[in-house]
């Protein structure tokens, strides 16, 4: 363990800096100092200093530089990166001299069958989520005409490193520029611009481009992987979009000579003498991506791996497309508007809260912001006012891993969903989650991601709230088959539009009993319905006419666990008697019916498609929600709020203090 100087702010100020440099124990920030390292941002000039102190005082410097996958916005916008290299020889872009990498290439040895197909793999995750260094950029169609040949050229931030230490000039952008056009006489030439460039930071190396009906600049602020969708080959001096481009199975020509060229998988302009070896792509990814990069939790805080990183990037990357600009937010209790910005908002101050729907219907439409209310709060005419002004919803809804503790309590949740299309329990039209379940091509990634959220689900005993006794439960049944009927409240909106003939626990029993007369028919009143908050109690004598037992507090997971089959007009306990292996009947349209998984005694038309169990969980519980993280109350995946769950099963974050004395008021107001 060494002291390692470091004289930059900027670096010394970097979130988890000292789990990506466990070697030192110490950060000393001042020469005089004892220290046996000096530490500094890449080669750059601001490093200088640091550089030369390292050799007048002998000691090693080690350069500093984000990762290859390294955030959702722009370093440059404050937000801290996720992944770090280390270099303690050069740096990967410093074509002049060589570097860490560049000499673990060259050795070989170092590679394993093991390593390469990790890192094939990882690639493929990469190419599954679409994910790039930076991520902010939205999706866009840019390529309509499919047949068209293209090819891209890629210009770079003036005096970005990677171009000097790259080994190449200005001119190299223009010789590239020129080469593009004339070597693809049948293709369009599409220029693409930096996002530094693009977000006013800095300017880039092509400037004015030659009238040319060929040559297409592209200024849009879009996704790597948009523009890489309708190209063959992919010009670059020294970008990371170029191995990119590798990773996405395009040809590429370098005018520089960056980390990935020199090995074999580039056309180069260049030569470097020291790179000898013919590598793989599968080589050169696991040696910069697995081997050279360092990431970070920014969950934990603590060293992890890049699949980790991948996971939690794609799910932050969804909810930050999602909720892109300002949001106004009507109709929402006081209670709520503590924590709904932390899910409504990808930046600062970008969620606005009025009373009256129609007041935030005409701020939307006269800002372009959207609008957005809980899900229960919509009604066609709201719709059709927001419709005729063009405004775009956003219906909020507790998702299917809330917390620890009822809503109706007021227990903050953890986890919400966020539908621009309707709410997953509305099954009288479409909503998001039925979208992504109909159209998404799940890939065997998220697959094996759905697999084990699955396991640590059954394995941990999670449902929706996570109340009750969690003590187990027998039941005197003899031979007869156990058969739960969940109670639901009988105002909720799911009753409402998900269940249009049968509306009432009472009227369920009574169907139950009639398809199942056989059978031991155990009925559990709703948690809120039992504690007085909500409508849909049923008297337990009457009850008993059509069930053989009535269990109050028990805990739904210890229930699921005994019984043999569920029937259900729309609740969530179906869903989590699925994943437990349960035969499930709907006597409503819940979201997880008719895709094949279900008994269901009503159909929807527009649910054709035959789901398995795992396409299932991972559009319900990885795709469709958006999870915020307890602690540090940043967006989180499913994975991280299930740690947090299962610590805080038996020590719950019950509501504030500012929130009792609301509800305290609420209960005065009523009498």
């Amino acid at each position: 363990m060494s002291k390692c100087l470091i004289l930059s702010h900027g670096i010394r100020n970097l979130k988890y800096l000292k789990a990506f440099l466990p070697e030192c124990r110490k950060i000393i920030t001042r020469e005089r100092a004892d220290f046996q390292i000096v530490a500094g941002w890449g080669f750059k000039k601001t490093a200088e200093q640091a550089r030369k102190i390292a050799q007048k005082h002998a000691v090693p410097y080690w350069a500093l530089e984000d990762g290859f996958l390294r955030s959702i916005r722009l370093g440059r916008d404050g937000e801290p990166p996720m992944s770090l290299v280390v270099d303690p020889i050069g740096i990967y872009y410093d074509a002049h001299a060589s570097s860490q990498l560049e000499q673990w290439l060259e050795e070989g040895f170092w590679s394993s069958p093991e390593l390469l197909g990790r890192a094939k793999s990882v690639q493929q995750q990469l190419v599954d989520e679409r994910l790039s260094k930076y991520n902010h950029s939205p999706e866009k169609n840019l390529w309509p005409g499919k047949n068209q040949e293209r090819v891209l050229v890629i210009d770079q931030t003036f005096e970005d490193m990677s171009v000097v230490g790259g080994l190449a000039t200005e001119k190299s952008f223009h010789d590239m520029l020129q080469a593009a056009v004339g070597e693809n006489p049948q293709a369009q030439v599409v220029v693409k611009i930096h996002p530094d460039v693009l977000a006013g930071h800095r300017k880039g190396y092509l400037g004015a481009i030659p009238n040319d009906p060929r040559i297409r600049l592209l200024t849009e602020d879009v996704h790597p992987w948009c523009v890489l969708d309708g190209v063959s080959k992919v010009y670059t001096v020294s970008s990371l979009l170029g191995f990119e481009a590798l990773i996405a199975g395009k040809s590429v020509r370098c005018f520089g000579m960056p980390f990935y060229a020199g090995w074999g998988l580039t056309e180069d302009e260049f030569t470097c003498s020291r790179r000898t070896r013919s590598c793989t792509l599968d080589e050169v990814f696991a040696a910069a991506y697995l081997k050279y990069a360092r990431y970070i939790d920014p969950i934990s805080g603590q060293r992890c791996e890049i699949e980790r990183i991948i996971d939690l990037l794609a799910d932050r990357r969804r909810h930050w497309l999602q909720t892109q600009g300002l949001v106004v937010c009507s109709g929402v209790s006081s209670w709520k508007r503590s924590f709904l910005p932390g899910f409504l908002g990808n930046m600062r101050r970008s969620v606005r809260f009025v009373k009256k729907p129609e007041t935030a219907i005409n701020r939307a439409a006269k800002t372009g912001c959207r609008w957005a209310l809980w899900a229960s709060a919509e009604t066609d005419e709201l719709r059709q006012k927001a419709t005729q002004r063009e405004v775009s919803m956003i219906r909020v809804e507790d998702a299917f891993l809330r917390s620890v503790g009822l809503g109706s309590d007021l227990v903050r949740p953890w986890s919400l969903v966020l539908d621009d299309e309707g709410i997953y329990y509305d099954a009288s039209r479409p909503s998001r989650l039925e979208t992504l379940l109909r159209e998404t091509e799940f890939s065997d990634g998220l697959l094996r991601r759905a697999e084990e959220l699955h396991r640590g689900i059954l394995e941990y005993g999670l449902t929706k709230y996570n109340v009750g006794n969690l003590n187990e439960i027998s039941f005197v049944s003899g031979e007869k088959p156990l058969v739960l009927v969940p109670g639901q409240v009988e105002d909720d909106a799911s009753i409402l539009r998900g269940s249009p003939e049968i509306k009432k626990n009472l009227d369920l029993l009574r169907a139950v009993r009639d398809a199942r007369p056989e059978a031991y028919i155990i009925y559990k009143p709703h948690p809120d319905v039992l504690v007085g908050n909500r409508r849909g109690g049923v008297d337990s004598d009457e009850a008993l006419r059509w069930c053989d037992q009535v269990v109050t507090d028990v805990s739904m997971n210890g229930l699921l666990d005994c019984i043999d089959e569920v029937h259900t007009l729309t609740s969530l306990a179906g869903f989590e008697a699925l994943l437990r292996g349960c035969r499930v009947v709907t006597y409503g349209l819940p979201f997880y019916a008719g895709w094949g998984l279900t008994e269901d005694r009503l159909s929807c038309p527009r649910r054709g498609r035959r789901l398995s169990l795992e396409q299932l969980v991972a559009g319900a519980l990885i795709l469709y929600p958006t999870y915020v993280d307890p602690v540090s109350n940043e967006v989180c995946s499913v994975e991280d709020l299930i740690t947090w769950l299962v610590r805080n099963r038996q020590n719950p974050i019950g509501p504030s203090r500012k929130t009792r004395l609301i509800r305290r008021f609420q209960h005065w107001r009523q009498g």
